[in-house]
């Protein structure tokens, strides 16, 4: 690299190298040793560590930060390391430097920094020097100095800063392809172009996300679902809390319920109908599949619930009467009444963890061949409901090895007997 060494001796006063940190840190950047970027840009070796690494307050000196290149805030000498974080710092980035110089494996410096082996690797993928024989180098500071380059946000948008892009996805939209259909069209398009490549979601931000606008607001009505905005997906933990007290969870629930080997544990849920005014109860026992159905023409509240699963699990044995399985749901509010009833312990699932009652929810989804989504369930009868079950009960199963639910429990009530 030419660079001319100013000649400070004929300026009067004091003046900030700004072009000599510059190229200092970029010299460094490139591979170059030190000692010789210090020699080229005129400077003493003591002074480009002092850029590179800062000095502390002592005596009548002053704290001096870092030289940041990329315009980014420096970090204070006295920034707490401890502690998790999100990103790789930069004493994270000094012990794999140490640990590369000792040969050590990527997983093992993974382990001693608590990270994925993966995030190692792609550090020294992303960060490393390529010196000018071919060969590579990793230098903590220069790969701290390349992250925080990559740091600052809102970085400016793919889809917004080429027409040519922009246009090819608008176009597409148009005809009503996907998000999903267009990325892969683009990458069959363009393959050696890789600025003319974009991920589904970044299609989707340009659509929902307020205040970008890449993409013009009427083509998100041409996406399958024709809504004009992003609906969020609540998860687990954001969930708000059942109004149910004194719930004993599956967890406790006893071992050979899980394996169904003993009969007599059931699983229960509401299949809801149009406007979540009318519902239907249903009841799976796990080892045979028996499907009971719970009539509830006056609503599905906690005591209409109770009441209904108090009349139908009466009917059965005392044998058969062992645990029941339910949601969170707050029509089981009453379960305490219901269990000092039936004798029946019940034990609700985690929250969002449908596969707790998989026996049940595949019920549920036969159901809906006889009770469609969106009508009202309320208009049944309870004859109307025993016919179905006694379908369903008669229907040959492949995991009772085509026996039917009914033919298995008649042989568990036989052998009882």
């Amino acid at each position: 690299m030419e660079f001319k060494i100013r000649d400070r001796s004929v300026n009067a006063g004091t003046r900030a190298l700004v072009e000599e940190r510059r190229v200092y840190l970029q010299l460094v950047d490139q591979g170059v040793g030190y000692a010789e970027a210090a020699r080229i840009v005129g400077i003493n070796v003591r002074t480009g560590k002092r850029w590179r690494n800062g000095r502390t307050a002592s005596g009548g000196t002053v704290q001096a930060l870092p030289i940041e290149p990329s315009g980014a805030s420096p970090k204070p000498s006295g920034t707490p390391l401890d502690g998790p974080s999100r990103y790789l710092r930069e004493a994270d980035r000094i012990h794999i430097a140490d640990r590369l110089r000792e040969k050590a494996t990527i997983r093992a410096i993974a382990a001693e920094l608590g990270r994925s082996p993966s995030t190692v690797s792609r550090e020294i993928r992303r960060n490393r020097t390529v010196l000018p024989d071919g060969s590579w180098a990793y230098r903590p500071h220069a790969a701290q100095r390349r992250a925080d380059q990559r740091t600052p946000r809102p970085k400016p948008d793919k889809i917004g800063q080429s027409p040519q892009l922009r246009d090819f996805i608008q176009h597409h939209l148009k005809m009503r392809w996907s998000p999903e259909q267009i990325c892969h069209a683009l990458r069959r398009r363009f393959p050696d172009r890789p600025e003319m490549r974009v991920t589904h979601e970044t299609i989707y931000q340009a659509l929902y996300v307020q205040g970008r606008g890449e993409l013009r607001r009427e083509l998100a009505r041409a996406l399958r679902t024709g809504r004009t905005r992003r609906r969020p997906h609540r998860h687990a933990y954001k969930r708000l809390p059942r109004a149910i007290r004194n719930m004993v969870m599956i967890s406790d629930r006893p071992a050979e319920a899980a394996d169904r080997a003993v009969p007599g544990h059931w699983e229960g849920d509401l299949i809801i109908g149009k406007g979540g005014k009318s519902a239907i109860g249903t009841l799976v026992e796990r080892s045979t599949r028996y499907v009971m159905l719970l009539h509830l023409p006056v609503g599905h509240s906690a005591a209409s619930t109770r009441d209904a699963l108090v009349e139908s699990v009466g009917t059965l044995p005392p044998h058969l009467r062992r645990s029941l399985t339910w949601d969170q749901g707050s029509e089981m509010a009453a379960h305490r009444a219901f269990t000092v009833a039936t004798d029946v312990p019940v034990y609700f699932c985690n929250p969002a963890s449908p596969w707790q009652r998989g026996s049940n929810e595949n019920t549920n989804g036969l159901l809906r061949q006889y009770f469609p989504k969106g009508t009202d369930l309320s208009d049944h009868t309870r004859e109307r409901l025993d016919v179905v079950a006694a379908e369903l009960n008669s229907r040959p199963r492949k995991t009772l090895g085509w026996e039917t639910p009914a033919e298995r429990l008649a042989k568990l009530l036989a052998a009882s007997n």
